[in-house]
């Protein structure tokens, strides 16, 4: 499938990050990819982003989508030409755009449910919540902190933000294959935040990951962000993902 090169703006993304089992993602994740660990833990998490202005590079900000969208993530890595690569499996995608639902595995990687979003936003207090056609939900309640989170496994925010921007290939099943595509930020900067609540139906269904088997870490807050993503090659699928 060919994905055109698109542009636009990050006006807010909050990254909700727990660290996991890794004999659990291991069984959960298909080959070629293997959980990527920081002190033996592996790291999963759920990506909040709302977009604007995106559309095919050199069409005008005028012609462009707008969209909120959830993503679950499991950071990995991959054996590609005797190197090891790293980036992140993305078994799930939600979206508030019926155009993005309607285009994912078609225009863009993997499926994407349509989802309702409730969002409130204001003097650095962010409520964002959603629930899908399948019934997966999502309600985080977060500040804007000063402090990174001082029981978090990264021990500092520049730990932190050196491991997520160094997931910045993000892989979704779609179909026998893998579709792929990197993102590239012009002004990767993350602020901590201190989370109050945090309910993942996805991460909170036992039959997927016992219960104790994953674990709330820390938050993140990028605002502003000038980026683009960009299609890289596809990977075939060795066996079914089982999510």
């Amino acid at each position: 499938m060919y994905i055109p090169a698109i542009k636009g703006i990050i006006e807010r993304r909050i990254l909700i990050n727990f660290t996991a089992d890794p004999n659990v993602i291991s069984k959960i994740i298909p080959p070629p990819f293997t959980p990527k660990l920081y002190k033996g833990k592996a790291i999963v998490g759920i990506c909040l982003i709302r977009l604007k202005k995106i559309r095919p590079i050199g069409l005008p900000g005028l012609i462009s989508l707008s969209s909120e969208n959830g993503a679950h993530r499991i950071a990995v890595e991959w054996i590609e030409k005797n190197d090891i690569k790293e980036g992140v499996f993305i078994p799930r995608r939600d979206t508030s755009s019926r155009i993005n639902s309607f285009v994912g595995g078609r225009l863009f990687p993997g499926r994407h449910f349509h989802a309702e979003f409730k969002v409130y936003e204001e003097k650095g207090h962010y409520n964002v919540a959603f629930k899908s056609s399948d019934g997966t939900t999502i309600d985080i309640s977060a500040d804007i902190s000063i402090d990174f989170d001082q029981q978090s496994i990264f021990q500092n925010l520049e730990n932190a933000s050196r491991f997520f921007e160094g997931g910045a290939v993000g892989y979704s099943p779609s179909g026998d294959k893998f579709e792929g595509l990197r993102l590239s930020t012009v002004n990767w900067k993350v602020q901590p935040l201190t989370v109050s609540k945090v309910h993942s139906s996805f991460f909170e269904n036992e039959s997927i990951f016992p219960k104790g088997s994953v674990q709330f870490d820390n938050a993140l807050l990028m605002t502003e962000i000038d980026h683009e993503w960009h299609s890289v090659s596809q990977k075939r699928m060795n066996k079914k993902a089982s999510l």
